[in-house]
């Protein structure tokens, strides 16, 4: 009995931690997928003088957009575009709020704004 106890306070003094080390990963994975995207976006620009449209979105990283201005260098940037690690697809701004462009995720509640895990997770940052 004694043992059973002693678990379950261990359980419950290291559990807390261990969520919030995986929330913390996630930021960083967040993180890493918009600086990879930003990156991408950079190389867009340089071959075709401008970032995708608004409307073009990330998915020009993918496959050569068809509207808007058609980008004369166009070439696949990205082999397909993550999904952010709460499982959203990532947000981008031409022009952007924060910057030329901006690219970000929501967080884990998908809405803008929040603290915390809730948080948006953008290139400004």
């Amino acid at each position: 009995m004694v043992v059973l106890v002693i678990i379950g306070i261990l359980g419950a003094l290291i559990v807390p931690n261990l969520l919030d080390r995986a929330d913390d990963a996630r930021v960083t994975a967040a993180k890493t997928d918009v600086n990879n995207l930003m990156q991408a976006l950079k190389l867009y620009k340089l071959d075709n003088q401008r970032y995708p449209s608004a409307d073009q979105g990330l998915d020009a990283l993918v496959k050569k957009p068809t509207t808007g201005v058609v980008p004369p260098n166009w070439k696949p940037y990205v082999e397909k575009l993550p999904l952010d690690p709460w499982g959203h697809p990532y947000q981008y701004l031409n022009p952007g709020v924060h910057g030329e462009i901006d690219v970000f995720s929501l967080g884990a509640d998908g809405q803008p704004g929040g603290e915390g895990k809730n948080a948006d997770v953008g290139s400004w940052q």
